[in-house]
């Protein structure tokens, strides 16, 4: 198995003169916590990582490793692909983070994994300019038997604390309780299937409790012979500026997590969004912010 790791690193800060760029690149056998100790190497220094890519080809034990850290805004993007299949005792898990920036935060989160013999697969990181602000998403493999699920949660409240976490969560999809949503579509079918095709393959952990639209289908379209095999619920109300309907679709998805706006081309109200009062993912085929509405392409 052999890895390879390109990263960037730098800071969110005005760049002092005195602040400068540098690469490292590694070259050694594979094993669990090289990007760990890589990460606390760098935060123990005051640097921050920016970006970072793994890759472990098949049957080399061998890792090599790239970083390169500057000072000013940080914008982390980082790849971790391993093409051996994973052993059948290993799970997948995602942690997020969201909380106040700062040095090691990264550098925290893969000591963590690795501490309980997990492996990171694949993170996002990013810091808006200027903003004293940290997102994280991370997905690893682990084994439950040495990483039990509870001790998992106590493990991510612990990094919760220690950073003032505002948004601290981590999900095992194969062993925790799949999120009930709800879909909200217009006319065109495109984001709504390949939503229905990720979650037929079992690639998202979601029941799907209701479709609800503002524009009919036929009855032998393929969406609707779709939903009729997988018995999902299909609404059709029809909307005018005047009558959104609101009231209706908050009673249809009051027993959801939350909603999916799959090319839905409605605004929601304020007062809508305040008495659902849970996320909203919005599939937006705009080029925002620059061109707004329904014909973007168009537009530029």
């Amino acid at each position: 198995m052999r890895r390879i790791l390109k990263a960037r690193f730098f800071n969110t800060l005005s760049s002092p003169p005195l602040l400068s760029h540098g690469i490292h690149v590694l070259y050694c056998p594979d094993s669990v916590g090289i990007v760990a100790k890589i990460s606390e190497c760098i935060a123990s220094r005051g640097g921050n990582i920016m970006e970072a890519d793994v890759f472990v080809p098949q049957n080399k034990n061998v890792f090599y490793s790239r970083r390169k850290k500057e000072a000013m805004r940080r914008i982390l993007k980082a790849r971790f692909f391993n093409t051996l299949s994973s052993p059948p005792l290993l799970s997948h898990g995602i942690h997020v983070l969201y909380c106040p920036d700062s040095v090691g935060i990264v550098a925290k989160i893969s000591e963590c994994i690795a501490s309980r013999g997990g492996n990171i697969m694949e993170a996002d990181v990013f810091v808006p300019q200027n903003k004293n602000v940290f997102y994280s998403r991370s997905e690893f493999v682990f084994d439950p038997i040495k990483w039990p699920r509870a001790q998992m949660d106590e493990d991510v409240l612990n990094l919760s604390k220690m950073f003032n976490a505002r948004k601290s969560a981590v999900r095992v999809p194969s062993i925790d309780p799949k999120y009930k949503i709800a879909v909200l579509v217009s006319k065109q079918d495109h984001c709504l299937v390949d939503l229905l095709l990720a979650w037929q393959d079992g690639k998202l952990p979601i029941d799907i409790n209701a479709i609800i639209s503002n524009h009919d289908r036929l009855p032998n379209s393929h969406v609707a012979r779709f939903l009729e095999r997988h018995e999902i619920p299909y609404h059709y109300l029809s909307t005018t500026k005047e009558n959104k309907r609101e009231d209706e679709i908050l009673h249809l998805v009051q027993d959801t997590d939350f909603l999916v706006l799959a090319r839905y081309m409605q605004v929601l109200s304020k007062s809508f969004l305040n008495t659902y009062s849970k996320d909203v993912i919005n599939i937006h085929h705009g080029l925002l912010p620059s061109f707004k509405g329904g014909n973007p392409s168009r537009q530029v």
